[in-house]
C-alpha cells in the first residue's frame, strides 16, 4: 500500500508543480498598462479606451492587459501627454490642444476652418498627410497609434448669443492650451484663459470664465448645459485626437504584438467616430431641451473674414503650400 501511495505522488507531485509552474509563468507573461482620458466614460473618448482595452487583451490572447482611467484621474491632457513621453504613463487618448508643446509639427491641424466635414478631415487623418504626422513623435520619445477625433468645436458662454463675430467680443474664454487657438480666438476680440479640462466646469459655474468651445460630444458628456445658457454651432476649429503611447512601451512589443496594439487601435478610433457621429445627431435636439438657446446656420464665411490677419501669419508660419496641401486633399 505505501508503494503504491509512493507511486502516486512521484506521478501527480511532477504535474502539481508542473500546473503551477505553468500558472505562475502566465500570470508573469501578462503585463499591464494604463490608459488615461481627461474626460468621463460615458463619452466618445471612453468608448475608444474601453474597445481598445478589449481588442488588446483579445488579440494578444491575454498577455496585455489595459487599465482604463477617465475623468483625468490620472491627470489632464497636457500631465497625461507629458506622463506617456516620460514613461510614468504607458498610454492616453487626447485631443491635439497641448500637443504643439510637444510636436510642434501637429498645430497645422488646429489652424481654423482648415477642413470641411468630418469626412474630409478623416479621410486627411487616414491618409498620407496623417502618417506623416504620426512619424513626428517617435523621436519626443512617444508612438501615435491611430488617429481618432474629438470633433469640430463650437462656443458657448453665459452672457448672450453669439450670431456673428462681433459678438465674441469681450467675452472671456476657456481656452485649450493651444497656441493656434489662442492667436485666432484673440483675433476675434475673445479674452483666452487657457485651462485644463478638468478645471473647466466649476470656472464656468463660479463665473471665473464667460464661456468655452468644445465639440457637441465633449458639451454634452460634460453636463455644459448646467452652467452654460447660449451655444453657436460655430464648427471654428476641428479638433482631432491621438492614441499616444510611450515609445520604450512600444520597443518592447514583439512585431506581432505592435500589430495587435495598432489594429485595437483602430477599432478604438471606429468606436470613437461612431459615438461622435452619434452625439452630432442627437445633441443640439437634447441640449435644447435642457434649456440651452442654440444658434444655428451661422454665415461661417464673416468668421473667416475676421481671421485674415493670422490666416497670414500661419501661412508663413507652417508654409501656405502645407495648408493648401490639406484644405484641398482628396482621397484616392
Amino acid at each position: 500500500m505505501n508503494q503504491t501511495r509512493c507511486r502516486c505522488y512521484a506521478i501527480v507531485l511532477p504535474l502539481v508543480l508542473a500546473t503551477a509552474s505553468a500558472a505562475t509563468t502566465h500570470a508573469a507573461a501578462q503585463t499591464t498598462l494604463r490608459i488615461n482620458i481627461a474626460i468621463a466614460q460615458n463619452s466618445h473618448y471612453g468608448v475608444a479606451i474601453d474597445t481598445f482595452a478589449r481588442e488588446v487583451e483579445k488579440r494578444t490572447n491575454g498577455r496585455y492587459k489595459v487599465q482604463t482611467f477617465y475623468s483625468g484621474a490620472l491627470g489632464a491632457e497636457r500631465e497625461s501627454v507629458e506622463g506617456v513621453q516620460l514613461g510614468t504613463l504607458d498610454l492616453t487618448l487626447t485631443s491635439t490642444g497641448p500637443l504643439p508643446n510637444f510636436v510642434p509639427e501637429v498645430a497645422i491641424l488646429d489652424i481654423p476652418f482648415l477642413f470641411r466635414d468630418y469626412a474630409h478631415a478623416r479621410a486627411v487623418l487616414d491618409g498620407p498627410i496623417g502618417q506623416e504626422l504620426l512619424a513626428k513623435f517617435p523621436p519626443k520619445g512617444m508612438v501615435g497609434l491611430a488617429w481618432a477625433e474629438n470633433g469640430f468645436r463650437h462656443m458657448t458662454n453665459s452672457k448672450h448669443p453669439v450670431n456673428q463675430p462681433d459678438d465674441l467680443k469681450g467675452l472671456k474664454m476657456r481656452t485649450m492650451e493651444n497656441p493656434i487657438h489662442i492667436e485666432a480666438y484673440r483675433q476675434f476680440g475673445i479674452q483666452p484663459t487657457p485651462m485644463a479640462f478638468t478645471e473647466v466646469f466649476t470656472a464656468l459655474q463660479q463665473g471665473t470664465v464667460d464661456g468655452q468651445e468644445n465639440p457637441l460630444s465633449v458639451i454634452t458628456s460634460a453636463k455644459l448645459d448646467q452652467v452654460q445658457k447660449y451655444l453657436s454651432l460655430t464648427g471654428h476649429v476641428y479638433s482631432p485626437a491621438i492614441f499616444l503611447m510611450n515609445k520604450a512601451q512600444w520597443d518592447r512589443l514583439s512585431d506581432a504584438d505592435k500589430q495587435a496594439f495598432l489594429e485595437a487601435a483602430k477599432e478604438g478610433v471606429k468606436a470613437n467616430r461612431a459615438r461622435v457621429d452619434e452625439d452630432e445627431r442627437k445633441a443640439v435636439a437634447d441640449l435644447r431641451a435642457k434649456g440651452m438657446n442654440v444658434v444655428e446656420n451661422l454665415d461661417k464665411t464673416k468668421f473667416q473674414a475676421v481671421l485674415a490677419p493670422v490666416y497670414a501669419d500661419f501661412g508663413k508660419r507652417f508654409g501656405q503650400a502645407n495648408i493648401d496641401r490639406i484644405k484641398n486633399y482628396q482621397p484616392q
